[in-house]
Parts: C-alpha cells; sequence; structure tokens
C-alpha cells in the first residue's frame, strides 16, 4: 500500500508541474502575443504618419516656392495673356507635382489634394468625406490636424488632413469676385471659386498614404517572431521538465523506492543522496531515521534475548 501511495504522489507532483508548465506556456504566449501586436501595429502607425508628414512637408514647401517665387514673375503674364497660366497658382503645382510622384510605380497610392468646397478647378472638389472635415475646421478652429483611416477603391489608406485658410489678401484677387479676376482665369475655369474671405477655411489640405502593405508587413513580422517565440517558450518547457525529472523527480522516487523497501523489511536499503539540497537533507534524514529503527530493532532483540 506504502508503495503504491509512493508512485501515486510521484505522478501528481509530476502531472501537477506539467499542467503548470503547459498554463505558463499559454499564458507567456498570449502576453507575449498581445505585447508584440500592440508595439508592432504602433510602430506601424508610426511610420506610415512619418511617410505622411513628409508629403505634406513637401508639398507645402512647393506650396510657398510658386508663391513667393514664380508667381511674381507669371503674374504680368496672368494679367495681360488670353490663356490662364495655371503653373502660377501653389494649388495647382503641387497637384501637378502629386500626379508626377504617383507615375512613380512605388509612390502610385500616395496622393494630396487640396480639398475645396468652392474650388476653382474642379478636380479640387471635396468628397463627402473631405466636406466633413472642412466643417469640422471650420467649426472647431482650434483643431490643426486631423488624420486617420479611410477605405477607397484602392484600399484602405491612412490620411493626414490640415485647414487651409486664405492668410494672404493677394490671394484674394483671384477669389474673392469675379469682376476683379484675371480674365484669362474666367474664361478657363468660369465663376467659379469665389466669394472666398480672408482668414477663413476654404479647404483641407489632404494626404493619402497606403496603409495595406505597411500592415501586411507587419503581420508577417507578427507572425515571424510569434513563431521563434513559441519555438524558444517550448524549448524551454522542455528543458526545464527535463531537468525537474532529472533533479527533482527522478531522486524523489529512488527515496520513495527506498522508503518502501525499508517499510517492507528491506532494513538494510540505503538511502544513496550525496546533495546538500532540500531533496538531499529529505533523504539524510530518512537515513537517520533507517539508522534509528535499525537501532531500535537491535534494541528490542537484546530484550528479547
Amino acid at each position: 500500500m506504502a508503495k503504491f501511495n509512493a508512485h501515486v504522489l510521484n505522478a501528481k507532483i509530476g502531472a501537477k508541474f506539467n499542467s503548470l508548465l503547459i498554463l505558463a506556456f499559454f499564458v507567456g504566449i498570449l502576453l507575449s502575443s498581445l505585447m508584440l501586436s500592440t508595439v508592432l501595429q504602433q510602430r506601424a502607425e508610426y511610420e506610415i504618419s512619418i511617410q505622411a508628414d513628409l508629403l505634406m512637408q513637401t508639398m507645402n514647401s512647393l506650396r510657398h516656392y510658386t508663391q513667393d517665387r514664380v508667381n511674381p514673375l507669371l503674374k504680368p503674364q496672368i494679367e495681360t495673356a488670353s490663356t490662364f497660366i495655371p503653373e502660377a497658382i501653389p494649388t495647382f503645382s503641387v497637384r501637378e507635382v502629386s500626379e508626377y510622384l504617383r507615375k512613380n510605380s512605388k509612390y502610385q497610392d500616395f496622393f494630396y489634394k487640396d480639398a475645396a468646397l468652392n474650388p476653382t478647378n474642379p478636380r479640387d472638389q471635396a468628397d463627402s468625406f473631405e466636406t466633413a472635415l472642412v466643417e469640422r475646421f471650420r467649426q472647431q478652429p482650434e483643431i490643426k490636424k486631423l488624420s486617420g483611416f479611410r477605405s477607397t477603391p484602392e484600399g484602405k489608406k491612412f490620411y493626414t488632413a490640415h485647414p487651409f485658410k486664405i492668410e494672404e489678401k493677394r490671394c484674394l484677387e483671384c477669389h474673392s469676385r469675379p469682376d476683379i479676376a484675371p480674365k484669362s482665369l474666367l474664361a478657363t475655369y468660369g465663376e467659379h471659386g469665389f466669394g472666398w474671405q480672408l482668414n477663413e477655411v476654404i479647404a483641407a489640405q489632404m494626404v493619402y498614404v497606403p496603409s495595406e502593405k505597411v500592415f501586411d508587413e507587419t503581420r508577417r513580422a507578427f507572425f515571424s517572431i510569434m513563431l521563434v517565440i513559441i519555438t524558444i517558450f517550448f524549448a524551454v518547457i522542455l528543458l526545464i521538465n527535463f531537468l525537474l525529472k532529472k533533479v527533482v523527480i527522478q531522486r524523489i522516487k529512488n527515496i520513495a523506492k527506498t522508503a518502501n523497501a525499508v517499510s517492507t523489511g528491506e532494513i538494510n536499503a540505503n538511502f544513496e543522496e550525496k546533495s546538500k539540497d532540500e531533496i538531499g537533507l529529505l533523504a539524510i534524514a530518512f537515513e537517520r531515521m533507517r539508522s534509528s529503527l535499525l537501532i531500535a530493532m537491535d534494541l528490542l532483540k537484546q530484550q528479547k534475548t
């Protein structure tokens, strides 16, 4: 009966420890996956936002260059020419440069647009989504930037929007009233894009950056890293299980086997354990108990004789 209980005890210890190892494995994998997913997601969003900000800053730099350097050179020709020269207009310049950028296959999904509610050029007309952003900029002037994700026919894209205001009076020469605008402008675009007011938000500067490729790469990186983590966890658990059996369970089994032998009359069985750790101390205690039992049995024999 004692032998049976010892085996049951060893089996319970091994089963309980294996259960704890499996639980630790799944908890570790779950926590690692959650943390890794969060970190990679934030990193992907940061990378996308950096691309969007870079494109926005590039387009604004081009806008200022056109306004400060190109427009003064072409303005005399605009006033006298019968055909309008759109290259003198910053909005036209940045949109054209954006289209040239899109001709590169690497940047074909990048897009810039001055989304206006009442544009001079119809191609700058804001759609319903962009119109909502312009209205929000108007209603909440303290907001200087809006960003997020938007589903488009080309796929999911990250957008960054800045409010676009008329801050210089010279811009109103072509957008305040038709009667003071260049005739070539009216001949080209008609009476569109007028009635703008100084310091009024008339558009949203929109930058669209593709996000699906970045997130696809992030997902691939996630699964690759998780595969490595799972492999490491599994190897560590196997190693721990092996060491536990060799260092703990096997030694306890030996002590239990010897104890069973002593309990069934094999009084000369020896607890062979030289280690000074807890299991070694337990074996030493059993060995002292066996020695005490031998002494007690010898005393009983002497009393009988």
